[in-house]
């Protein structure tokens, strides 16, 4: 579903910058996961048609709850691994939609076994964040956010493996190569920063947080790692205390309820973590112009806290080759067609393609 992309001008007065909130919290599934997962899903049934497989997948809940859904409406067996802490309202909705959850110690263990789980063939693991269907879904955000405002100069983007921030750098290096993207982690789990400076994947230790969607190792075969190390400029870092200052701002300013995940990029801004003010940042995110005027920032917003949600877990038909127009369909084939090409890291070619 197209979602808005709204000025704010509480973050914008705060940050003295010009600010939009894109907000991914009015999801089916209250979060931006449903463009993966339904992307993943359609895209299986093209190809396979009856011959898809059954589905597994590990999932702090968004993306377990959003695969739920899409498989539900394409007709397709599903089997979640979930942390044991999982938010028992996503649990309880991936149920309702008809998967098996399966509880793990910690996120790092549900995926670990999940992948386990579709090694000997009998199931297809579908990664939250390290698949190319899944990957170009999320893009799609970016795709929207260039459609609505042209000029943008800066998206800031949360981070937990990577998935939305690779998807949407990908679209906007294509689209809108003058335009920068900003990743931003909480402290309590960046594996991307300390991976990043290492110059390779690392194991971190994982922290608790407010930001539990975005918290945990990356998979050392993720395709995300590199696509970020080349097409974001930066992974700013936002503390505890700041993203629930964040949190409690957009339900007081924005009449916003999202979980930490869903803050943090919000969070980026608020505490200057993330410049706003002066476009062309450099990759340290030096500001070149420090009196220059404001320039158009868009915060991703993505998850909905349980708290505010209304009702349950509702199904769509998922949309058929024939009930498509032609238009969508090869705009969302060249967009998978450059996420294919970044994935296997030859890139040389992209702009062409969009």
């Amino acid at each position: 579903m197209r979602t808005p992309l709204r000025h704010s001008p509480w973050l914008s007065d705060a940050s003295r910058g010009d600010v939009f909130l894109k907000i991914e919290t009015l999801q089916p599934t209250f979060s931006y996961k449903i463009r993966g997962a339904f992307n993943a899903v359609l895209t299986l049934v093209e190809q396979r048609g009856a011959d898809v497989p059954p589905l597994v997948t590990a999932s702090a809940g968004n993306h377990g709850r959003a695969l739920a859904y899409a498989a539900r409406a394409a007709g397709l067996p599903l089997t979640v691994y979930v942390p044991v802490d999982a938010p028992r309202s996503k649990v309880d909705a991936i149920r309702q939609a008809g998967a098996d959850v399966r509880a793990c110690r910690d996120y790092d263990e549900a995926e670990l076994l999940a992948k386990r789980h579709a090694a000997d063939g009998s199931a297809l693991f579908v990664s939250p964040y390290s698949h190319p269907d899944v990957i170009a879904g999320a893009g799609t955000i970016g795709l929207e956010i260039l459609e609505e405002q042209p000029g943008i100069d800066t998206i800031v983007v949360p981070v937990g493996g990577g998935g939305l921030v690779s998807g949407i750098a990908i679209a906007v290096s294509a689209l809108a190569p003058g335009s920068t993207v900003f990743g931003v982690e909480v402290e309590a789990s960046s594996p991307f920063t300390q991976s990043l400076a290492a110059g390779r994947i690392v194991t971190i230790e994982v922290r608790p947080t407010l930001a539990d969607g975005l918290s945990g190792n990356l998979d050392p075969d993720t395709v995300t790692f590199d696509i970020v190390r080349r097409l974001v400029a930066r992974i700013a870092l936002v503390s505890e205390r700041q993203l629930g200052n964040t949190i409690g701002g957009l339900v007081r300013e924005e009449r916003l309820i999202t979980e930490g995940a869903g803050a943090v990029a919000a969070a980026a801004i608020l505490s200057g973590s993330v410049d706003t003010r002066s476009p062309h940042q450099d990759r340290d995110g030096g500001n070149r112009d420090e009196g220059g005027p404001s320039f158009p920032v868009a915060a991703v917003v993505v998850e909905w806290n349980e708290l505010g949600a209304r009702g349950g877990l509702s199904c769509v038909n998922i949309e058929r080759r024939g009930d498509v127009s032609q238009l969508r369909r090869e705009r969302r084939r060249g967009f998978r067609a450059l996420v294919d090409l970044f994935c296997r890291g030859a890139s040389h070619q992209l702009p062409q393609i969009l």
